[in-house]
């Protein structure tokens, strides 16, 4: 209910209702309207009345928020919640002063100027309290709509991996059969443990592809068998230097993270016996890992 159902609220309103008390009697407010009053009337109808304001904007405001939440209405909705609490606290300010003027006064006085002064207080604080509401009612959507685009953001970063691993998987299939077919072919002793490496490999890309994060370690078990199909797939082109320190190991990464990274060096590289693609693998202090050729 934001800012009028706050746990410390009715702190607050007595701290509101002492302070103004106080800067009447700074003011001179009852001698310079003739007001004959003792002072626990004076503080006690101003914290009744500071609360019952506060508490009009609270009872109301479930009227409020069934009202249309569209973003053009916002403003034209805070100002019908400030108007009906406005007016509740204005009729529940005359029934304070004149149920006090039964309480306290022995014999009738005129309470023109009594109800004028606390009309007048009624409604701007009346108007405070809406006004610190509609600031945070403001904040409370900007931190919404903050969470939300975040959560855009993560969801379309989501799809994009979701996209590269669906890319990745044809490929990789594509072009490991080849290899293996050639291994086959020539009746190689290797073509065992390239099955072998190619049924670790694939089943770890099933096994994850569903998943957001697992650990570094988990990863980089995984970087054994799938340099292994590389090498066979580029002979005496492949070098791969792995520094990564053991509380690294412990990070969260993208599953096949590692993967896509070692494919992308290939992509954009020289890979041939003659000119070997070296590349490296290392954790820094900033807990990230970097990959470079």
């Amino acid at each position: 209910m934001l800012f009028f159902n706050h746990k410390y609220r009715y702190w607050f309103a007595l701290a509101l209702a002492v302070y103004t008390y106080l800067s009447t009697l700074f003011c001179n407010v009852y001698s310079y309207f003739g007001m004959d009053v003792q002072w626990y009337t004076a503080l006690g109808s101003i914290v009744v009345i500071t609360v019952g304001t506060w508490e009009a904007g609270r009872l109301l405001y479930p009227l409020f928020h069934k009202l249309p939440q569209k973003e053009e209405l916002i403003i034209r909705n805070l100002l019908v919640y400030w108007m009906a609490a406005g007016v509740a606290s204005g009729l529940f300010t005359v029934a304070v002063v004149f149920a006090f003027d039964r309480l306290f006064h022995h014999a009738p006085i005129d309470l023109y100027n009594p109800l004028k002064l606390t009309l007048t207080y009624a409604l701007l604080i009346n108007l405070l309290f809406h006004l610190l509401h509609a600031v945070a009612y403001y904040m409370e959507r900007y931190k919404n709509k903050q969470l939300e685009a975040e959560e855009l953001l993560r969801m379309h970063t989501q799809a994009e991996l979701q996209s590269i691993k669906s890319q990745v998987n044809p490929h990789f299939l594509f072009n490991n059969l080849n290899v293996l077919s050639a291994l086959v072919m020539k009746q190689s002793q290797d073509a065992n443990h390239f099955i072998e490496a190619f049924s670790n490999v694939y089943q770890y890309i099933l096994r994850n592809q569903e998943k957001e994060l697992i650990d570094l370690q988990q990863e980089l078990d995984f970087l054994e068998p799938y340099i292994y199909l590389l090498q066979h797939r580029f002979p005496n082109s492949i070098q791969l230097n792995i520094q990564i320190a053991a509380e690294a190991k412990q990070l969260q990464v993208v599953p096949v993270a590692l993967q896509m990274l070692v494919e992308n060096a290939i992509k954009h590289n020289i890979v041939s016996p003659q000119q070997p693609l070296q590349i490296h693998i290392t954790s820094s202090d900033k807990k990230t890992i970097d990959c470079s050729e």
